[in-house]
């Protein structure tokens, strides 16, 4: 098995992660780097390296590099030409997009809330509706949200797990505001950075989130 080295970009990595590349160069290894779009003023930096592996004829021909990033406008395009690229996007459609959170629901997931197990399979459902339109709105521009957000997998499976963390709760009544709470401003709403997207989000939400 190869050696990897794995290292999460941000404020002050960039020097850390030149010299992980510089040894894997070397010594044949393979290096990680994520959350790339969190190192803007890095990218340069990392667009002349990249770019300089076809002029050094001295690395090892076992060394390799992946980058993991969120979309962005300043990401290097040389970069992106001169490696292979896997990119992940959500379903095209509502039907599509239900259909993939649904292959995530198995015996084993429905089992996971000890307590209002009844509540805690509606609930998984009309959270995978609401996943499934919130994405499917960002197709309308500015009609759907005024900023175009990027909701993924990872919103609906915290979503889920902060679900199951309240129906486990030994209290008779469903706790509704603070599941509104936690699931809209906290765990979707965390990405929205515009008020009236907020408030759209939320209207949504109110319509699944309900007795």
């Amino acid at each position: 098995m190869k050696q990897l080295a794995v290292i999460s970009l941000g404020q002050g990595q960039g020097k850390k992660a030149e010299k992980l590349i510089n040894r894997a160069k070397a010594d044949g290894s393979w290096v990680l780097l994520t959350n790339c779009h969190l190192a803007k003023s890095w990218m340069p930096s990392l667009e002349k390296i990249v770019v300089g592996f076809s002029d050094n004829y001295n690395e090892n021909v076992n060394f390799r590099l992946f980058l993991t990033s969120m979309p962005a406008d300043y990401f290097p395009v040389p970069i992106l030409q001169n490696g292979s690229k896997l990119t992940l996007e959500p379903p095209r459609g509502i039907k599509a997009n239900l259909k993939k959170s649904y292959m995530e629901m198995n015996d084993e997931f429905f089992k996971k809330c000890e307590r209002k197990n009844k509540e805690w399979h509606k609930l998984a459902f009309t959270l995978s509706f609401f996943h499934a339109i919130i994405q499917e709105r960002r197709k309308f521009g500015p009609l759907g949200f005024n900023i175009r957000y990027e909701f993924n997998d990872s919103d609906l499976s915290v979503a889920n797990e902060t679900l199951k963390m309240f129906l486990n709760l030994e209290e008779e009544n469903m706790p509704w505001d603070a599941m509104l709470y936690m699931t809209g401003h906290i765990n979707y709403g965390g990405r929205v950075s515009d008020d009236w997207d907020r408030v759209c989000l939320l209207s949504i939400l109110k319509k699944y989130y309900n007795q």
